[in-house]
């Protein structure tokens, strides 16, 4: 099986170079603050090995962008995120790009989510805007199947291909994080006429549970945690900042692969990494599993 290896987290290796404090603004705080450093993190992805890389995007969503008085910079910033990776694609000579479309209102919180025709119409802004630069577009941690489903649609709206990667309860990886089962999503895949299907931003435990809910479900699987212990309680509070979440002292880049090892022996072909995931982490997924007819398990 060939397989696809996507880059690593983005907002957590950015924090981990900078000298700046997180703020409610993540990994757009970099962007604004520092746009060269998200060009050199693009850079470093791609060295390690990366076949595709994803915009620096995640965050910008209007709702999210407007408490920090930064609302009307909305498009200036994802074109800007857009530019940043292309220019590190070019420089590296292969590649594909990836727009990123993360949840608004706030990660892990599929009660908080736009209702359907509103989050059509948000998504499908941000790929208008994201389409003559990307190559694909991916709908990153929704946590719902109607957050997935508003996501999905707004983002076909760009005539580009769509990957859509969902987040699972870390201690029950059968389920999203709103209890719904995870193989709703394969409904919803084929009902949007959907083939790629990821499962990201969770442990690598509860990932492993996932895809292997998926397995045989006939769309293309996909595959990325993070290094975090779990999304405890008090990230979900308002106002809460990365820093009150815990990074894993046991997934070095050896013991992730492991995890994406087994990923693969249940039929996933896309494996990268999410938060705390890094390019150290990359390019041992690429020594694991980039050669020809290569046996992953």
């Amino acid at each position: 099986m060939t397989i696809t290896i996507l880059d690593g987290g983005m907002g957590q290796e950015l924090l981990l170079r900078s000298a700046d404090q997180a703020t409610g603004l993540w990994s757009a705080q970099i962007l604004l603050d520092d746009p060269d450093l998200v060009r050199t993190v693009h850079a470093d992805y791609l060295a390690a090995g990366a076949d595709v890389i994803t915009t620096n995007s995640y965050i910008l969503h209007r709702d999210r962008l407007a408490p920090f008085g930064v609302e009307d910079r909305f498009e200036q910033l994802h074109r800007l995120a857009c530019r940043l990776a292309v220019e590190a694609r070019d420089a590296h000579g292969a590649g594909l790009v990836a727009g990123s479309l993360g949840p608004n209102a706030r990660s892990y919180r599929p009660d908080l989510a736009l209702p359907e025709e509103q989050a059509v119409e948000a998504f499908a802004e941000i790929a208008r805007i994201q389409a003559p630069y990307v190559d694909l577009l991916l709908c990153e941690t929704m946590s719902s199947i109607e957050q997935a489903r508003g996501a999905a649609m707004g983002a076909l709206t760009a005539g580009l291909p769509v990957w859509l990667a969902v987040t699972v309860d870390d201690d029950n990886g059968t389920q999203l994080r709103s209890g719904q089962a995870i193989y709703a999503v394969v409904e919803l895949c084929h009902a949007l006429s959907l083939d790629t299907v990821l499962v990201n931003c969770s442990t690598p435990e509860a990932v492993g549970m996932a895809v292997g809910a998926l397995t045989g479900c006939g769309l293309r699987l996909g595959a990325y945690a993070n290094g975090f212990t779990h999304i405890n309680d008090a990230y979900l509070e308002p106002g809460a900042t990365v820093d009150v979440l815990k990074k894993r002292k046991d997934l070095d880049p050896e013991a992730y692969a492991g995890f994406a090892a087994d990923w693969v022996s249940s039929g996933v072909g896309i494996v990268g990494g999410c938060c705390e995931v890094g390019p150290a982490h990359i390019a041992f997924l690429v020594k694991r599993f980039k050669s020809s007819n290569i046996d992953n398990r």
